[in-house]
């Protein structure tokens, strides 16, 4: 949510940024409920103050004047009940408009329609070459007993999957592998050093120069999944039709996360959290859940695309200052975890048509699917700048007194399907094994390569 004072001072700015991001808000109907609410509040404010007045004044007086002062104060109360009453009405239209204002892009935003407009930052690790013809993860898993498409569609229907056998142990492996690193205060302090000491190389249009990052680890945290309305919405996936990819549990007005964030997002909401306290960082791991009604006939085979997946995902809380440099922090700690696994990848940037709501800057990575022959999509971060926080009403005390909103970022450890997916086809052997990949391999003893469960 946008400050209201801001859109005041900003309303062509605010706008466009929304055009930008493809999408049409009303300003000029919240500016004029707006106006008519600062016109209502002093008059309420004063009628108010008079019946104040009128209650202490009325015990000592008698008579005429006693009845006349009452007389009076009848009317005084109609136009307060009146007045009441369309601010009444005003209030949820302005909160309704208000919600649907997306959070502006960054300066550093290319402007364009849709990924089209996405610019390739930088292509990392090399694409494997096979002498055979590469299998697909499907195929690679049916003789592994690896993934179970087929009775999941007896049990659940389309877009679901058992994930069984040395896959179960795979992504085991890959949330060892991943809180290992993240709640690490060393390799945590390697890569913040990193960051700010490399900042400008990471994405040359961030202005961070001189900024240097906190060296604080991750919290581990196993969220809720289900989350209240009023917190799904205050994290702002609900507009613009993303309320047609969650699932809704309306008569107990609850949301299924699409993802962590949803629910870790709302952990300090209504809080005040002391400047010295931040960056708090949490890495959450749980189940996520979407309709995927946007993507229908869209990547059906296989565990790609499905409605219920599990998925490692980083949440930070900081100050305002160094939120750019944060979001370059998450976005290192996706590739060094991608590197860590020997996988090819490339780093997009989305334009401004790409973004969510909440969104101000988004990177993705796209790992190397050798069944498709180009790169997929993997991970994401993002900024949200103040505009989460101030939906939350969650905010920072500087060492000064003074209060404010602070910055929320989240960005994707792994997303375990997909990473599952890229493991398969880029290990892969002409015989139809595929290897573990060497930083995973303790977490498999005395082998290398996954093997056959024993199913029928």
């Amino acid at each position: 949510m946008l400050d209201i004072k801001y859109i005041r001072e900003h309303a062509d700015e605010v706008r466009q940024a929304a055009r930008n991001k493809g999408m049409e808000v009303d300003i000029d109907s919240l500016l004029e409920l707006d106006q008519k609410r600062r016109e209502i509040l002093p008059r309420l404010e004063e009628l108010r103050a008079q019946k104040n007045a009128a209650s202490k004044e009325i015990p000592h007086l008698e008579g005429t004047e006693k009845d006349s002062v009452l007389e009076h104060m009848k009317e005084v109360s109609k136009k307060t009940d009146q007045l009441e009453k369309e601010l009444k009405e005003i209030t949820p239209k302005i909160e309704s408009l208000l919600l649907v204002i997306p959070n502006p892009p960054r300066p550093d935003v290319h402007i364009g329609e849709d990924e089209s407009g996405n610019a390739i930052l930088r292509k990392v690790g090399d694409i494997p070459s096979f002498s055979f013809q590469p299998k697909d993860h499907v195929e690679l898993g049916e003789p592994l007993k690896a993934i179970e498409i087929e009775r999941a569609a007896k049990t659940s229907g389309a877009r679901f999957n058992y994930l069984q056998a040395d896959a179960v142990r795979l992504q085991f492996a890959l949330i060892n592998y991943v809180f290992s690193a993240l709640c690490d205060s060393e390799w945590i302090s390697r890569i913040a050093e990193r960051v700010s000491r490399e900042a400008s190389s990471i994405d040359p249009a961030v202005p961070v120069d001189g900024q240097t990052l906190a060296q604080t680890p991750f919290v581990p945290i196993l969220p809720p999944v289900l989350i209240t309305d009023e917190s799904m919405n205050a994290m702002g996936y609900l507009q613009h039709g993303g309320d047609q990819e969650t699932y809704h549990l309306k008569e107990d007005k609850l949301y299924l996360v699409g993802t962590s964030e949803q629910s870790v997002g709302p952990y300090f909401k209504g809080e005040i959290l002391p400047e010295e306290s931040l960056p708090v960082r949490f890495v959450a791991y749980s189940p996520c859940f979407r309709r995927e009604a946007g993507a229908a006939g869209k990547d059906t085979r296989g565990i790609l695309r499905v409605h219920q997946f599990d998925k490692i995902e980083m949440f930070s809380f900081t100050t305002p200052e160094t939120s750019d440099l944060e979001h370059l922090f998450l976005l290192t700690v996706e590739e060094e975890l991608t590197k860590g696994l020997g996988l090819a990848y490339q780093v997009s940037k989305m334009c401004t048509g790409d973004l969510g709501i909440p969104a101000a800057r988004k990177y993705d990575i796209e790992t190397w699917m050798p069944s498709q022959n180009k790169y997929r999509e993997t991970h994401s971060t993002s900024t949200c700048t103040d505009f989460q926080a101030r939906r939350l009403n969650t905010r920072l005390r500087r060492k000064n007194g003074k209060v404010e909103f602070l910055h929320t970022l989240n960005g994707t450890a792994f997303a375990m399907g997909r990473i599952i997916i890229a493991i398969f086809e880029n290990y892969q052997q002409e015989d139809g094994s595929v290897r573990i990949p060497e930083a995973l391999q303790k977490y498999f003893p005395g082998r290398d390569t996954l093997v056959p469960g024993m199913l029928p």
